[in-house]
């Protein structure tokens, strides 16, 4: 005996378990960038990981929604399973929203140096705790590096939106 046989000869629908995961994947891609994915640049500039959780929510609902329309005597989820494929929609359109536009329209930085400007003095600590100024780093008898050879320094700022 089929499933199909079995499921209408007693009148009980399988539950159609990729409906619910790839809803409850679509709706926790959301906060899990803001929680987790957004501390990484590699993860927040550019929200790759974001949207391959999305492309697999999006592949699970459709398989699930699709298996509920081609049975629907073996399957549960034809009305739910659209419910919630348009509110896994919503939650890409307002990742979409947030990544894509909202993030574009902050205000430009005050004060901060264009490209040519003299940088203003600084000073921070190097990898093994040394603290090291800009004029430090421009002189010419720096610990460690060979005299009398003309010093540059590269600021390279990355600008979030977190």
């Amino acid at each position: 005996m089929t499933n199909q046989e079995k499921a209408s000869g007693d009148g009980e629908r399988k539950w159609n378990w990729r409906i619910w995961s790839g809803f409850l994947l679509a709706v926790a891609v959301v906060p899990g960038y803001v929680l987790f994915l957004a501390r990484f640049p590699i993860t927040r500039n550019v929200p790759w990981a974001s949207w391959l959780m999305f492309a697999a929510a999006g592949g699970l609902l459709w398989t699930g929604v699709r298996r509920a329309f081609a049975n629907p005597e073996v399957y549960r989820g034809k009305i739910v399973g659209l419910i919630l494929a348009v509110l896994s929609l919503g939650a890409v359109a307002l990742f979409a929203y947030a990544t894509l536009y909202a993030s574009r329209q902050l205000p430009a930085a005050a004060g901060a140096p264009a490209v040519g400007d003299k940088a203003p003095e600084f000073a921070l600590a190097d990898t093994s705790g040394r603290m090291l100024s800009l004029s430090m780093l421009l002189s010419e008898s720096m610990p460690g590096m060979q005299a009398g050879k003309p010093r540059g320094v590269v600021l390279v700022f990355y600008r979030g939106y977190w």
